[in-house]
């Protein structure tokens, strides 16, 4: 058996695909693994997901305030039970910056163990971060990440500000795309929701959301309101309820419940063209790499994307859809209108060729050769 690995995660681990991802490649490769997360009701403190262990921490109080002080108390109550806990783990596995000071604490009683520091996104520049808030973040992650023996990231360009940042080699990339997987064409959102065959269905999946151009989508679509081009929205989140009205004043415009991941992509190849259109309202939205944009290309369907650097270099440089020449309605109304006319054939081979490459038995690669240098 090889070295323990806890892989800390300040959520409740119920959707959470990158890191059970990640967790049963290491299993699979002789790795002791156990995923420590966030308890909430009515999930187990101690589970088994898809044969990884998992202990959820539970709180004296269940819920998290929204006052900083309490949430504070609360933060330093969970990190304190994990550094008990498993302090003689031998390489910790930190997802996200808030699990960082936890892996370090570990670190402090325990010279051996290895920190992996896993930045899911652009920790210091995600959306809304600004004021003291912000300048505290960047300070812990300067200070804590002279502590990592190793970083990976989920974008190149995040991975080079790394290196201007904090003078360190430059992290390792590992994108969080789906599992390789055959595709047979479905036509569930035409049957569910009862769209004719000759509508073209543009397809948004993902957290309903600010920030992620739901409000642009819907403008879109109420502009172009032909019943030609309908939209179909898929997902959960505070945007829903707007976007279900919308569906009842407008003829194209749907709206469909977030489903499970195993049938995630039956759906998802169920539409014509898939729809990412981040706002482009901070550097982790402009150097993103989401993995709604490899869930679309595995479905073998056609993205559409705002203007931001890695989506806009992805598509451009395997000819798989359309860069709206701006982030606006306007620039996606040109976009989805160009995207109507481009050659189907040529899309799905240059598809295939991403899905070769783009897929979680590919990145999986990466992943454990990062653990292959941890010495």
């Amino acid at each position: 058996m090889k070295n323990k690995v806890t892989s800390i995660v300040l959520n409740n681990f119920k959707n959470d695909s990158r890191v059970l991802k990640e967790n049963i490649s290491l299993q699979n490769a002789g790795y002791k693994v156990l995923i420590v997360a966030l308890h909430e009701e009515p999930l187990d403190e101690f589970d088994k997901v898809q044969g990884v262990d998992v202990h959820r921490i539970k709180l004296k109080s269940i819920t998290w305030s929204k006052n900083l002080f309490m949430s504070m108390l609360k933060y330093m109550e969970w990190s304190y039970r994990i550094i008990k806990l498993y302090r003689k783990s031998d390489i910790v596995h930190c997802n996200d910056l808030s699990a960082l000071p936890v892996g370090v604490a570990i670190k402090y009683f325990n010279k051996n163990v290895k920190i992996v520091y896993d930045a899911h996104e652009y920790e210091t520049e995600v959306d809304g971060l600004n004021g003291m808030r912000k300048t505290l973040t960047k300070f812990f992650e300067k200070f804590l990440i002279k502590y990592v023996d190793k970083t990976i990231t989920v974008s190149n360009a995040i991975a080079n500000e790394y290196v201007r940042l904090y003078n360190i080699p430059k992290p390792s990339l590992v994108l969080n795309t789906p599992p390789y997987k055959e595709i047979e064409k479905k036509d569930i959102f035409r049957e569910a929701l009862n769209i004719q065959k000759d509508k073209t269905i543009f397809l948004y999946q993902g957290g309903l959301s600010g920030g992620r151009g739901i409000e642009i989508l819907l403008d879109t679509f109420k502009l172009i309101n032909d019943e030609k081009s309908v939209i179909v929205f898929m997902g959960y989140g505070p945007l829903e309820n707007l976007i279900q009205e919308a569906s009842k004043r407008y003829k194209n415009i749907y709206f469909h419940k977030a489903v499970t991941p195993d049938v995630l992509l039956d759906y998802t190849c169920s539409a014509d063209f898939g729809i990412l259109f981040y706002e482009n309202s901070c550097l982790n939205h402009y150097y993103c790499s989401p993995n709604k944009m490899f869930e679309y290309l595995m479905a073998e369907i056609p993205v559409i994307v705002s203007s931001l650097y890695e989506m806009k270099r992805l598509v451009e440089d395997y000819n798989i859809g359309e860069v709206a020449f701006e982030n606006t309605s306007r620039g996606l109304k040109k976009a989805i209108e160009k995207a109507s006319n481009l050659d189907q054939e040529e899309l799905h081979k240059n598809i295939q060729k991403v899905k070769e490459v783009y897929n979680w038995e590919e990145q999986e690669k990466f992943l454990l050769e990062v653990y292959g240098e941890l010495k």
